[in-house]
């Protein structure tokens, strides 16, 4: 091997310079560096030559999951694991169909308490449920998986996705990449958090979408109030580090801002009451707050976050730096937490995808969810819309959206499959019966202090109930603590919610 020809070449070498070392003691450091540059060329062929092996193994040990043979069972590959894609998981018939997840997450984030985990009222793990748990065939059968890895190219061709494993960074593994070959192929992708192009957004604000997102808010917020408290510190930049900004006016702005403010008035002011009267809440929308809901209802929330401490700002952010933002009319808003809640918009492999798009970019379905473009593609979610020529107007990107798409989807599969329409290019003939329908069920929002918002209509020109108050906050409580997946997390979250309202919330920066 070229490695241990150049060791052998370095000992012939080192031998005879260390023999003109002591026959001439000048030669001494012109024979060092010599040595040293072969030590260096060594462990550089080395390396190169342990790479060649790993590459030509790779192909061999990381092939991937090649298409379904007579006998064995439909392959369904799911990509994504929010809402949309482990309610298919969920729904699925694996005693017809194998089924296989890809995300790069090993969980479901039940997204509306996920704002109560950044204040300690609930523990992170309250709101995360293993796939695992959602669909157990995942770790009992011998055809179907959950890979921690993202989709790279998607080959619709060939019925087959090329996929790139996750690793902690360069410093740990190198990432692998394999294919897997998919009977029915469903694109449950997600969407990202919308910037609108402002420069420092991705730099300096947090994101309130996943676990990791809630615990970085969290220890960047102890750490603030803890180094507000030292002494040195003045009073500019006291204010600055205890200003905590949260941008976007929608349910998750208000709900992270109500249990903000709910955390200053009860926690923080009893255990920090140095810097009680420094802490304080800013909410900054471009247009009103809670848009979707009824007027009265807004009107009560603007006046309820008012009592709680939240100043609302109008206007829009146009530029984002370490310290303060800025908005369009010039104003300087110094922070030392900056939260942002915009909305989504269509992630970066959702736009390489060469599929005809929705108006708002998302990849473009019927009323089957399929890509009509390609044979056996679905699309569900945040990451689909309908297409123009179907005459219907995209659905909002809400969870209530995604669990009914991912339902629908799954009885849909579970009937073809019965009618011999599981495997490839096998259902292109095949009648699906009743387009998929969505009816809105309602809207909810928490906004701290025992005080919550209930609209129950189908639209804001509807009619139905709607209401506020600390009734609607006993519904709110009670409609999601039904709506948590498993009975596991539900006593998970009912202990949680009993242990700060005794003991109050946990402030320990872990």
């Amino acid at each position: 091997m070229l490695w241990i020809k150049n060791l052998a070449r370095i000992s012939q070498t080192t031998s005879s310079s260390v023999g003109n070392v002591f026959r001439n003691p000048e030669s001494y450091t012109l024979s060092s560096r010599f040595c040293t540059a072969l030590q260096k060329q060594q462990v550089t062929d080395t390396v190169q030559a342990k790479e060649d092996v790993v590459n030509a193994l790779e192909p061999q040990r990381y092939d991937g999951l090649a298409p379904t043979k007579e006998g064995e069972k439909p392959r369904v590959l799911v990509l994504g694991s929010g809402w949309a894609g482990c309610r298919v998981l969920k729904g699925i018939d694996t005693s017809i169909y194998d089924v296989v997840c890809v995300s790069p997450r090993n969980h479901m984030v039940f997204t509306p308490l996920l704002a109560s985990t950044c204040v300690g009222t609930l523990e992170f793990r309250s709101v995360a449920e293993p796939i695992s748990r959602i669909q157990p065939a995942i770790s009992r059968e011998p055809g179907s998986y959950y890979f921690l890895a993202n989709c790279s190219k998607l080959d619709a061709d060939n019925h087959e996705v090329h996929c790139e494993t996750v690793t902690e960074g360069s410093s740990t593994l190198k990432p692998w990449k394999f294919k897997i070959a998919y009977d029915k192929l469903v694109l449950a992708c997600g969407a990202e958090a919308s910037t609108f192009g402002i420069n420092g957004v991705l730099e300096n604000a947090i994101f309130l979408r996943e676990v990791h997102h809630a615990q970085e808010i969290r220890r960047k917020l102890l750490l603030n109030l803890m180094l507000s408290e030292v002494p040195g510190i003045g009073e500019d930049e006291k204010k600055r580090l205890l200003h905590c900004v949260v941008v976007g006016g929608g349910p998750t702005g208000v709900e992270f801002s109500g249990e903000l403010s709910d955390f200053i008035m009860k926690d923080v002011r009893q255990r920090y009451s140095h810097v009680k009267d420094d802490i304080r809440v800013t909410l900054i929308e471009a247009r009103d707050i809670l848009s979707s809901f009824d007027d009265r209802l807004r009107h009560y929330a603007i006046k309820q976050l008012n009592k709680s401490g939240v100043k609302l700002v109008r206007g829009i952010v146009k530029e984002v730096k370490p310290q303060k933002l800025i908005l369009d009319d010039g104003t300087e808003v110094p922070y030392g937490l900056l939260v942002w809640s915009t909305g989504v918009g269509p992630s970066s492999f959702v736009r390489s995808l060469d599929f005809p798009k929705d108006p708002g970019g998302r990849i473009g379905i019927d009323e089957w969810m399929r890509v009509p473009s390609v044979q056996d593609v679905f699309a569900i979610g945040d990451c689909s819309g309908y297409l123009e020529s179907t005459g219907k107007s995209t659905l909002p990107a809400l969870a209530q959206v995604a669990e009914r798409e991912g339902k629908y989807l799954a009885n849909l599969f579970n009937v073809m499959g019965k009618a011999g329409g599981g495997r490839a290019n096998s259902a292109k003939e095949m009648e699906l019966g009743e387009p998929f329908v969505y009816k809105h069920l309602g809207s909810m929002a928490t906004i701290g202090r025992y005080k919550a918002l209930v609209d129950l209509r189908e639209s804001k020109e509807g009619k139905g109930i709607s209401m506020a108050g600390f009734l609607s906050w006993f519904i709110w409580r009670s409609a999601y603590l039904t709506r948590v997946v498993s009975w596991r997390n539900r006593f998970y979250v009912a202990i949680n919610w009993l242990t700060t309202f005794v003991f109050g919330r946990d402030i320990s920066r872990i």
